[in-house]
């Protein structure tokens, strides 16, 4: 396995101080491919995405992301490190009241005061735009008038508007039509063929995307790691859970 870009080290989390969202997980997720987060509901996966972006902290045990430990870092340090994600929100979660353009505008604004110049800003918006697959014809409608894959296409180009080392998809494809599920896939894949060397951890139910996808997939359980892999691993697997999850999800062509 290569490099990681996530190192996840014995990991809990309780929010209550009885019942553990998080129970012990462990995970290396490799720099440069794509992962897959699978599992039935409530068996920790948004909680993990959360820790990684250190929207949470753990109650016990250790993340480090791109090297980095995020319990050692202060709220200012925190923000500045985000600048080198990238998140494409389950419901793309664009701001109904700007632009297609402002909102990919917005995080250069915010997050790159080096570049203060409008037309330079609208410029590097226009290419990540045009890179998620948007046409120019469309930069000044406002999300309300798109359809629902013209927001992800603009939701993943705000998401790519900061050159992130590691884009993470929260359920991208929830929702979607089957052709629209597709087409949300193939943009995760050829977005990840664009950005040499970054890293996108991809959190799912929809089990036809992950093994469309994935390079390596992860399979959650009780907070814990239950099954970690290709894509074979998984069809080879004696594990009941695991046969029962791929029985109700995925039918082997």
């Amino acid at each position: 396995m290569s490099e990681s870009a996530v190192s996840i080290r014995n990991i809990t989390k309780t929010f209550d101080g009885k019942d553990f969202v998080l129970n012990g997980l462990s995970l290396e997720i490799p720099r440069g491919e794509i992962t897959v987060i699978i599992g039935f509901s409530g068996t920790g996966k948004s909680v993990l995405l959360k820790h990684i972006l250190g929207l949470e902290h753990p109650t016990s045990g250790d993340v480090v992301v791109l090297g980095k430990d995020l319990k050692t870092m202060n709220y200012q340090e925190i923000i500045d490190f985000r600048c080198r994600l990238g998140v494409l929100f389950q419901n793309a979660a664009l701001f109904d009241d700007i632009t297609v353009l402002e909102n990919v505008c917005f995080p250069i604004i915010e997050h790159r005061r080096n570049i203060w110049k409008a037309d330079k800003i609208q410029e590097v918006a226009t290419r990540k735009l045009n890179e998620s697959g948007m046409e120019n014809r469309h930069f000044h409608k406002l999300p309300g008038e798109l359809s629902g894959g013209q927001r992800k296409r603009v939701g993943l180009a705000r998401a790519l508007a900061l050159d992130p080392e590691i884009i993470l998809y929260d359920e991208p494809t929830t929702g979607l039509d089957p052709i629209l599920t597709e087409m949300v896939d193939e943009l995760i894949v050829a977005t990840h063929a664009k950005n040499k060397g970054s890293t996108s951890i991809v959190v799912t139910h929809d089990l036809h995307a992950a093994f469309r996808i994935g390079q390596f997939i992860v399979m959650l359980d009780k907070g814990r790691v239950l099954l970690q892999g290709n894509r074979e691993t998984f069809f080879k697997s004696d594990i009941p859970l695991v046969q029962r999850f791929l029985e109700k999800g995925f039918k082997k062509e």
